[in-house]
C-alpha cells in the first residue's frame, strides 16, 4: 500500500470522525491517528524513538 493511500484512508477516517463527533471526535481522531504513525514507523524502521524513551545518564 502507497503512502498516499494510507493519507487518502487516514484523512477519510479522519472525516468521518469530524462528522460523527464533532470538533472533539476529530482532535481525539487525529491524536489516535499520529500515535498510530508514530509506532507504526518506530516498528518499520523509519522513526527512532530511542531519542524519545531511551536510557538517560543519571549521575
Amino acid at each position: 500500500m502507497t503512502t498516499s493511500t494510507i493519507g487518502l484512508i487516514a484523512g477519510l477516517l479522519l472525516a468521518i470522525a469530524a462528522a460523527a463527533g464533532g470538533l472533539v471526535g476529530f482532535l481525539i481522531a487525529l491524536v489516535l491517528g499520529t500515535a498510530g504513525y508514530v509506532i507504526g514507523g518506530h516498528f518499520d524502521g523509519e522513526v527512532d524513538l530511542s531519542q524519545v524513551f531511551g536510557k538517560r545518564d543519571r549521575g
